[in-house]
């Protein structure tokens, strides 16, 4: 059954409101209550720098992107039937690919699709054959196919364009912990983080090919040297072909080549930028940048393909309001330079669009914006 959520959707007028309310409330009843000042899309780096990011959008629920048809609202007025709200419940990785955001939730066992330019929304992974069971890392292909690392079942599972299942891959024998999974930028080769555990060596990342299904190379054991992990947690590929992985327990980034071996390592514990306290997800943009979330921050970093710090985004905060984030697991880049966050805490994924990309531009723009 799908996950039912009563409260409606988060928006600039919901998110203005809010900030009203608290306002009067505040204000007490011995002075008059002053207006709140209008809500300001949060854009980074924050003033008085030169914006590279300006906040766009949240997904919460099924309505922030679905457009009812004539005859169906006509169905909600004549029965007096109140809509369906369906929405995440704990989100953990997200993956867009042409404007379709999938979210992996491993409470609803089912990967949430927010079909932008369709303006649809479905859960993938419910049914037999292609059923879940705690779905945590994904990724998307070229052609559009999904992966999906399923802890508990011990496996990798893979969707056609239109969400069907198309086969499974590995088995206990291969992981012991797979949680993430990246395709080569080629479409050949899937990485698949196995996180292992504290009595286990395979801290590794397992390479398939595509083409057979089967394990062609692993990658790593439990270690702190170049080429070891311990506990990695997720993996991006990039548009030359490597690839980095968070080595969370390390509390650094590793990089490979296109050939997988090492290329270099950056991070390290600590409270300062360029550090890592929690370091999660992992993504990377065309310009080959890394984004690297880390939940005790609250924000995602962003280094160059050296691993030397750009800038980062949101902070830690308790209000859930856009670049506030309490439990920050995964981020996303899409073709066109939109950053997606995931926050499990808040329930919601906050969509920044880089300052040169115009509103009513790229797979993802809002069909509103395409209107005006």
């Amino acid at each position: 059954m799908p996950y039912q959520i009563t409260s409606g959707r988060l928006c600039l007028k919901r998110i203005a409101a809010i900030i009203t309310a608290a306002t009067l409330l505040l204000a007490g009843c011995t002075t008059a209550p002053r207006q709140a000042p209008p809500f300001e899309p949060p854009s980074y780096p924050p003033p008085p720098a030169e914006p590279r990011f300006i906040f766009e959008r949240t997904l919460l629920y099924n309505d922030d992107i679905e457009e009812l048809s004539g005859k169906e609202k006509f169905r909600l007025f004549a029965t007096g039937e109140a809509r369906q709200t369906l929405g995440m419940v704990k989100p953990f990785d997200v993956a867009v690919h042409q404007g379709k955001v999938y979210v992996s939730d491993s409470v609803q066992r089912a990967i949430l699709l927010f079909d932008i330019p369709g303006k649809r929304f479905n859960q993938i992974g419910t049914t037999r054959p292609g059923s879940l069971s705690k779905p945590l890392g994904i990724d998307v292909a070229p052609n559009g196919h999904l992966f999906v690392a399923d802890i508990s079942a011990l496996r990798i599972v893979e969707y056609d364009a239109n969400g069907q299942f198309v086969r499974r891959m590995g088995s206990k024998k291969v992981f012991t912990r797979p949680t993430d999974v990246a395709v080569s930028n080629d479409g050949r080769r899937l990485y698949v983080v196995d996180t292992g555990g504290v009595e286990s060596d395979s801290h590794n990342v397992v390479v398939f090919d595509l083409a057979t299904g089967e394990v062609s190379k692993t990658i790593g054991k439990r270690g702190t040297q170049e080429g070891e992990f311990n506990l990695p947690l997720q993996i991006t590929s990039t548009i030359n072909g490597g690839w980095y992985v968070v080595d969370g327990g390390n509390f650094r980034v590793q990089a490979f080549n296109k050939d997988d071996s090492f290329r270099l390592t950056f991070g390290s514990i600590g409270r300062y930028p360029g550090q890592f306290a929690r370091p999660k997800g992992i993504a990377s943009d065309l310009d080959g940048n890394i984004y690297v979330i880390d939940s005790a921050f609250g924000n995602v970093q962003i280094f160059n393909e050296q691993g030397e710090l750009l800038m980062f985004m949101g902070e830690r905060g308790q209000s859930g309001i856009p670049g506030r984030y309490m439990l920050p697991s995964s981020v996303d880049v899409d073709e066109d330079g939109r950053v997606y966050i995931v926050d499990q805490f808040f329930r919601k994924i906050d969509i920044f669009r880089p300052v040169t990309l115009g509103a009513d531009e790229g797979f993802a723009a809002d069909p509103i914006a395409r209107d005006d």
